[in-house]
């Protein structure tokens, strides 16, 4: 596996050894940020239509408030990495790009056949579980390895990136998040076969083949745990390969996954992220989308940490609340997420649990309550509480 020194370290080498005569205005900044304790990332997608100027002028906001490190969305379109990417360098943050995986929109390199099936027969190219965007790829076939390596392999080549992202590098969600259910006015007390993939023609041969099994004959293909194995398999050889290319190519690679492993991620999107070998992980610790508290993100980010076991970082992925004064009344999940006056607590129980830092979903939707606490709680040495 890769080893790297973060551009955080860097930061405060820097601040430690800056030579007399520097610019005092630069020389204070630096010193500013030296006193950090917490490793701060962010998801963030643009650049639709700013200029380098405004792009320029929010990534140096970031780094003034403790961001050393951006997961950015920006297409399939190197050049974009590239213009973008080459601005982030410039102000001194890390710059990984953070492109989805299994779910992908209409592409003439991509057929129709090559998308998965759930247990009723439907394909989610033009039948997707829950939301339109929904369009899974099947992870057993080699097509869609080969188109997914293609378009990682081209990006990592450039100088200005650092790394690949991954995202949605897994199954549709067989069960939702407790917290979404009302939302898709849904019950899902059990895993039904219209939100289970894949049972396309190619999975069922290959899981016959493996184990004798034909999955489509079984009244309850859902309580066989060959079957799910199969599919965790998949996903698992999927991202070893891309991290033996993208490794290849000199870059990092890390990925978005579901808390756990175990409690979340394997039982709902059949992610068995302890064995993926990456140089980092960053689970999306959303809480509310669980029902759940702030302790809840360190008992996931525990549970985590020691299913990792040292073999790779773990940055524990927070979800801010957008409009904190209309939470209670925010009918759709996707606007909750933490207060200000959690914030802290979340940042606390990610350290002490053993998480190498955060990762904010995102910048743009923290208010200015959030970043007067965020700038306090990313200076204490939590480990010390």
């Amino acid at each position: 596996m890769i080893k790297y020194l973060s551009l955080f370290a860097i930061v405060v080498l820097t601040a430690c050894s800056s030579p007399s005569g520097k610019n005092q205005q630069s020389d204070a900044a630096t010193t500013e940020l030296s006193d950090i304790k917490v490793p701060v990332y962010a998801w963030l997608s643009g650049p639709g239509k700013a200029s380098d100027q405004e792009i320029r002028d929010n990534f140096t906001d970031l780094k003034s408030k403790g961001i050393i490190g951006l997961l950015y969305n920006g297409g399939h379109n190197p050049e974009t990495y590239k213009r973008v990417g080459g601005i982030a360098h410039e102000v001194g943050l890390e710059f990984q790009t953070w492109i989805p995986s299994m779910i992908q929109g209409e592409n003439p390199k991509l057929p129709p056949e090559l998308y998965a099936f759930n247990g009723l027969g439907e394909s989610a190219w033009d039948k997707p579980a829950y939301a339109a965007y929904y369009k899974f790829l099947c992870p057993s076939r080699e097509e869609v390895y080969n188109f997914l390596e293609e378009l990682y392999l081209q990006i990592a080549a450039l100088e200005e990136v650092d790394g690949i992202h991954l995202d949605y590098i897994r199954f549709p969600d067989v069960i939702l998040a407790r917290g979404l259910w009302d939302k898709y006015g849904l019950v899902m007390d059990r895993e039904y076969p219209q939100y289970d993939y894949c049972y396309c023609d190619h999975c069922v041969e290959d899981f016959k083949k493996q184990s004798g099994i034909d999955i489509r004959s079984l009244e309850d293909p859902a309580g066989v745990e060959e079957w799910k194995q199969f599919r965790y398999d998949l996903i698992t050889g999927i991202v070893n390969r891309l991290s033996e290319s993208v490794h290849a190519s000199g870059k990092l690679i890390s990925a978005a996954v579901f808390p756990g492993p175990n409690s979340v991620a394997r039982k709902i999107v059949r992610q068995e992220w302890d064995k993926w070998n990456l140089d980092a992980v960053y689970p999306m610790n959303y809480n509310d989308f669980y029902l759940e508290d702030t302790r809840w993100i360190g008992e996931v980010t525990r549970e985590g940490v020691t299913a990792l076991d040292n073999r790779s970082p773990l940055y524990s992925g927070l979800f801010i609340c957008p409009r904190p004064e209309a939470k209670s009344q925010e009918a759709d999940p996707e606007g909750h997420g933490l207060l200000p006056e959690e914030l802290e607590d979340a940042i606390r129980e990610s350290m002490q649990n053993g998480a190498a830092g955060v990762c904010l979903f995102t910048p743009g939707r923290m208010t200015e309550a959030h970043w007067e606490v965020f700038a306090k709680a990313i200076r204490t040495d939590f480990t010390r509480d």
